[in-house]
């Protein structure tokens, strides 16, 4: 392997792109605070929403590819009640952090913790709710190991956080000069209708599909209202794959062969994997700018939130889930399900998004609230501990 493509290798291997987006943003937003927030603070400004809307698109579009293939014969989610799980993991994803911070909030407020606040602090419930898909997906992947099915159980319970999450922005945290319309969903719907007779005319590449079906389903999101990041999540499953699941294409120079497939699918992921890996530094760049305010009881609230709410929902919903009769994938276990929920509770970015709706009048509160979820990204490096510790099975 040539150095430039193993140079290459290693950025989208151990996502550095993200992680110094994360830095640079850091650094930027405390070093050059009024430069940054000139270009980034206003979330509906062109770059923002270039970075946020679009972009984001794909990224959100190749993890939806993933749990495509997942669900293919072979696949850890195959047949379909496998998938049942992840998603009762999901819902004590969302439940279990939002008691943990009720019951928080509420013994801080007794302390009298928040006397003088501007706003509600009871109005961060929703902070906690969502996981930064992107950076979860890195921590699984030094955790567990290529091919393991708790990884894309894991994408499956992310991508549909994101989803409620997104959802409680746009419900409970809305503008009200820009109200939800739902009517405009239906336009969702004719994206996937064009995608579904693209598929019927055996349309072969994935560009016809993204690029006609998509943007049709992107307006229907943008119209709504709701975040239209999530717009190729439906469209993407119509894109003509493999009869198995192949798993992730990997460079069999660098040991690790897969069977490799030249579906459209498969080609969609292979040809926007390094476009998407390495626009993560943009993204990471444009939504981790937090100024190091001080730490105050909204910062306690949302990291117990996000720790002991996540880890303690998923793995409670995982376990009612298997005695409802919905068993976890093949390969994973009661263990590795502790091991998603603790991933699940890196917020990170999409934390700091939600802060952001959550508390738009109280820089004291937003602050506090924002330390909170830029401390959740430590959870990443108490997984790999924890990981390594515990002996977690590397591959499946």
């Amino acid at each position: 392997m040539s150095r430039p493509k193993k140079f290459v290798r290693i950025l989208q291997e151990f996502s550095l792109p993200l992680l110094v987006g994360v830095l640079g943003g850091l650094l930027a937003a405390n070093m050059a605070p009024e430069w940054y927030a000139s270009y980034f603070a206003d979330h509906h400004g062109t770059l923002p929403f270039i970075i946020n809307n679009v972009f984001m698109a794909f990224f959100f579009g190749i993890a939806a590819k993933e749990i495509t293939e997942a669900a293919l014969p072979g696949g850890s989610l195959n047949p379909m009640k496998k998938a049942m799980n992840p998603l009762f993991a999901t819902l004590g994803g969302v439940f279990g952090p939002i008691g943990a911070f009720v019951v928080v909030i509420w013994l801080q407020q007794g302390a009298g913790e928040y006397t003088g606040t501007v706003m509600d602090p009871m109005r961060g419930w929703g902070i906690p709710t969502a996981t930064d898909i992107a950076l979860a997906w890195l921590v699984a992947r030094a955790v567990f190991g290529p091919g393991h099915p708790a990884i894309n159980f894991l994408l499956l319970l992310a991508i549909a956080d994101d989803a409620i999450g997104l959802g409680i922005i746009a419900i409970f945290y809305g503008d009200p000069a820009n109200p939800t319309n739902p009517a405009w969903l239906g336009l969702v719907g004719v994206g996937m209708v064009v995608a579904y007779f693209l598929r019927r005319m055996q349309v072969s590449r994935w560009q016809v599909y993204i690029f006609i079906a998509g943007p049709i389903s992107w307006a229907g999101f943008t119209m709504a209202h709701l975040h239209s990041a999530l717009a190729l999540v439906p469209i993407v499953p119509f894109l003509p794959g493999p009869k198995r699941d192949t798993g992730m294409f990997v460079d069999s120079e660098a040991g690790v062969h897969h069977e490799e497939d030249h579906s459209p699918l498969h080609s969609f992921e292979h040809e926007l994997k390094l476009f998407v890996d390495l626009g993560l530094f943009f993204f990471a760049f444009a939504n981790s700018g937090v100024q190091f305010a001080g730490i105050g009881p909204m910062t306690v609230a949302i990291l117990v939130a996000l720790v002991v709410g996540k880890t303690v929902g998923v793995m409670f919903f995982g376990w009612l889930a298997v005695k409802l009769g919905f068993p976890l994938p093949t390969g994973m276990g009661y263990k590795d399900l502790g091991m998603v929920g603790l991933i699940a509770a890196i917020g990170l970015t999409v934390a700091l998004f939600v802060a952001g709706a959550a508390f738009p009048t109280d820089p004291d509160l937003l602050g506090q609230a924002k330390m909170g979820a830029l401390f959740s990204g430590v959870v990443g490096l108490l997984a790999v501990g924890l990981g390594r510790v515990f002996g977690f099975k590397k591959g499946a």
